[in-house]
């Protein structure tokens, strides 16, 4: 058996190639079908609103200069 892929014949290059897509195929497969849903079915996003701009005055932080 030879471990370099640059001296490996043809059929190596194909069990090679098949497997990758097999893999892949399988990771494919696998996100599709592990999707997280709601318990009622639907998906809601929050909404989050902007409120007064605030100035922070203070700080527990030093100041170096």
């Amino acid at each position: 058996m030879n471990h370099s892929m640059y001296s490996a014949d043809r059929a190596t290059h194909l069990k090679v190639v098949v497997v990758a897509l097999v893999a892949a195929i399988v990771v494919a497969g696998f996100s599709i079908t592990a999707h997280v849903t709601a318990n009622d079915g639907y998906q809601t996003a929050r909404v989050i609103k902007a409120d007064k701009p605030v100035t922070i005055t203070s700080s527990s932080t030093s100041l170096v200069r």
